[in-house]
């Protein structure tokens, strides 16, 4: 009876320690879940908003036009023997694109050289039989005028000659063929053959509403704006894409097309490596007009809503806040705001969907380079003042 109630005695001990123990770890899991139960507050990408001097910018809808455009008619009659281009390759000015059977000319330009030399000699003898008072002056004219004649039919021969080859009027690129050979061309009128286009500049032409004009012109007459000096331009792909080479502002109409209300323009385009081609449909983005202390934020820094455009604005606090604005023009691919914000506001880019009305987030200066938030390097905010 003893040793039993020594065995009891000791089991009692040992469970007395392993619920002690268990207790002891039953005490730290909930302080371990009170550290994890409190998350970071979610980070946003913010831009602080400044005052600057800004280029105020319009983008209008306009197609490409060629440089320069000539067709390639056939000036003389005959049969095509030889097509020497290859269809939308370069040509340079006075290459031979075609070449007609050029036998009758051929004979013609040979038989107006004799004509012209029998000619001179003619009239060089009567120079020297009138100085000598041998003939009038009227057979001296006459043979003059012969001389004159037989001229101007070596002219028209050499000519005729000359395009039995039809050179390249200007240089470009060349379109497709219009005739094939053993065609008859250039009986009774000029027939078409092809079309050169010099597509390195191009024309871009657009439009711009008189309304418009007349707005920007009362706001600079105001002294609200200053007239931009720049005549660069941009040229904005269908695709939603900026062109590498930027262009130039040419001209605008002094006159308003009376059944459209609005005034044509035209800009210059580099295309050196030929990856536009006229009448393709671009948006053209010139420079309009200055303001100054304005101030301009990315497109995807602007809400919409029911009540209105607004920005979400991040305080000393760090908590969220919803800010009404009005944006006016654009400085590039970035809204104007006009009403709204003073400056020095840090507004939200990235992370709206993280950023309620009252809640607190974690400012990060935004990098318009880098991916959105969650795989790009973050940098900290410096508190907004």
């Amino acid at each position: 009876m003893q040793g039993n109630t020594s065995l009891k005695y000791n089991y009692l001990i040992i469970l007395s320690i392993l619920l002690a123990l268990a207790a002891c770890s039953g005490e730290k899991k909930p302080a371990a879940g009170l550290a994890a139960g409190a998350p970071p507050p979610a980070e946003v990408d913010v831009i602080t908003a400044k005052t600057a001097s800004i280029v105020m910018t319009q983008d209008l809808p306009g197609r490409l036009q060629a440089y320069r455009s000539a067709q390639v008619r056939a000036r003389v009659e005959g049969i095509v023997e030889k097509r020497n281009f290859t269809e939308g390759s370069d040509v340079t000015a006075g290459t031979s694109l075609y070449q007609i059977a050029l036998r009758n000319y051929q004979t013609a330009y040979d038989a107006a050289k004799a004509d012209l030399a029998v000619a001179r000699q003619t009239l060089e003898r009567y120079k020297k039989l009138k100085e000598a008072n041998v003939v009038s002056q009227q057979d001296y004219d006459l043979n003059e005028a012969k001389f004159k004649q037989a001229e101007a039919r070596l002219s028209k021969a050499q000519e005729d000659f000359e395009n039995t080859r039809v050179p390249a009027p200007i240089s470009g690129r060349i379109g497709r063929s219009q005739v094939s050979e053993g065609a008859l061309v250039g009986r009774g009128d000029a027939t078409l053959l092809t079309t050169i286009e010099q597509i390195n500049p191009l024309y871009a032409n657009f439009t711009q509403s008189e309304s418009e004009i007349s707005r920007l012109q009362q706001a600079i007459r105001a002294g609200k704006l200053q007239r931009s000096a720049s005549a660069k331009v941009e040229l904005i792909l269908e695709d939603g894409s900026i062109y590498p080479h930027p262009g130039k502002f040419l001209f605008s109409d002094m006159a308003v097309d009376p059944a459209t209300g609005t005034v044509s323009l035209r800009a210059e385009i580099p295309n050196p490596r030929f990856d536009l081609l006229p009448g393709m449909f671009v948006h053209i983005r010139f420079p309009q007009a200055i303001a100054d202390k304005a101030i301009s934020l990315p497109q995807r820094a602007v809400q919409i809503n029911p009540q209105g455009q607004f920005v979400l604005v991040v305080d000393v606090e760090g908590k969220v806040a919803m800010r009404p604005v009005k944006t006016g023009s654009m400085a590039g691919s970035d809204f104007v705001i006009s009403e709204g914000l003073q400056g020095g506001e840090q507004v939200i880019v990235n992370g709206v969907q993280k950023a309620k009305p009252g809640s607190v987030v974690k400012p990060v200066l935004w990098n318009p380079d880098a991916p959105l938030l969650g795989g790009s390097p973050a940098v900290a905010a410096p508190a907004a003042k």
